[in-house]
C-alpha cells in the first residue's frame, strides 16, 4: 500500500494548482511589484486626466475620462503581463526547471502557474482602474450584460497578452532581455484609439491604428461600457485575441520543450 502511494503520479490538475499557488504567493510576497500594480493605474489616470485631459477636445474633461478608461485598462494589463516574461525567463535561467523536471509532474505546469497568477493580478489592476475612473468622473451607462461583455473581452485580452509574454520569456536568454523584448508590445496601445481618436492621426498612421489588434479591443470595451454601437468590433477583437492566443500557446509549448530539453 505504501509503495503504491509513493510511486503514484500526481494528477495534472494537482500540479497546475500547486504552481498557481506558488506564483500567487510570489506575487503577494513581492511588495514592490504589488504596490506598483495598484499605483500604476492611479498614476496613469491622474496623468491622462489632469495633465493631458485639458488639451484633449473629446467632449470635455469628463468625456475624456470615459474615453480613456478602456485604454488605461489595456495599458495596465500590458505592464502587468510583461512581468510574466521576466519571471518565466528567471525560472529558465536559475535552474529551478531542472529541479522540477526531476519530479513526477507535468513540466509545463510552471507556465500555467505564471499565466493564471498574472491574469488574476491584472483583473485586480483592472478593478483599480475602474475605481479610480469612477472617482475622477468616469460614468459608464452599461447594463449588466454590457459589464459582463466588457469583462469577457478584458479577460480574453489579458489571457492572450500574458500567454504571449510567457512565450517571450521562454525565448529570451535572460530576464533583462525578456523585459526589453516585451517593450515593443507595450508601445502598441499608443498606436491605437486608446488616447486620441484615430481620425486625428496622419493618414498613413490611421491605417495602422485601425488594423492593429488593440483598437477593436478598446472600441469594444468603450462601446459595451457606454452603451454605444458595438458593430463588428467585438467579433474582430475576439478573432484577433483567439488567433494570437493559439499562436502563443503553440509557440510557448514548442519553446518550453526545446529549452527545457537542453538541460
Amino acid at each position: 500500500m505504501s509503495m503504491t502511494r509513493h510511486t503514484q503520479l500526481p494528477r495534472p490538475n494537482n500540479a497546475d494548482l500547486t504552481f498557481i499557488g506558488r506564483s500567487i504567493r510570489h506575487s503577494l510576497r513581492d511588495g514592490e511589484g504589488l504596490l506598483m500594480a495598484i499605483l500604476l493605474p492611479v498614476f496613469m489616470m491622474g496623468l491622462f486626466v489632469f495633465v493631458f485631459g485639458g488639451a484633449m477636445n473629446v467632449a470635455g474633461r469628463d468625456g475624456y475620462v470615459s474615453y480613456i478608461v478602456p485604454g488605461i485598462i489595456i495599458m495596465c494589463a500590458g505592464f502587468g503581463a510583461s512581468s510574466t516574461a521576466t519571471l518565466v525567463a528567471g525560472d529558465m535561467k536559475t535552474g529551478i526547471i531542472d529541479r522540477f523536471r526531476t519530479m513526477p509532474i507535468r513540466g509545463s505546469a510552471v507556465l500555467t502557474g505564471h499565466v493564471v497568477a498574472s491574469v488574476l493580478r491584472n483583473l485586480v489592476a483592472t478593478a483599480v482602474v475602474v475605481l479610480v475612473g469612477l472617482l475622477t468622473g468616469f460614468r459608464p451607462s452599461a447594463d449588466v450584460v454590457g459589464w459582463l461583455g466588457a469583462l469577457a473581452i478584458i479577460a480574453t485580452y489579458i489571457l492572450t497578452i500574458t500567454m504571449l509574454f510567457a512565450a517571450i520569456g521562454l525565448v529570451a536568454g535572460s530576464p533583462e532581455a525578456a523585459n526589453a523584448y516585451g517593450f515593443v508590445l507595450l508601445f502598441l496601445p499608443y498606436l491605437s484609439s486608446a488616447f486620441v481618436p484615430v481620425e486625428t492621426m496622419p493618414t498613413w498612421l490611421q491605417w495602422v491604428a485601425e488594423n492593429q489588434p488593440i483598437t477593436p479591443v478598446i472600441e469594444s470595451i468603450r462601446a459595451l461600457l457606454g452603451s454605444g454601437d458595438v458593430g463588428w468590433n467585438v467579433l474582430i477583437a475576439i478573432l484577433w485575441c483567439v488567433g494570437i492566443l493559439v499562436i502563443a500557446v503553440i509557440w510557448s509549448s514548442l519553446m518550453f520543450r526545446r529549452k527545457s530539453g537542453r538541460r
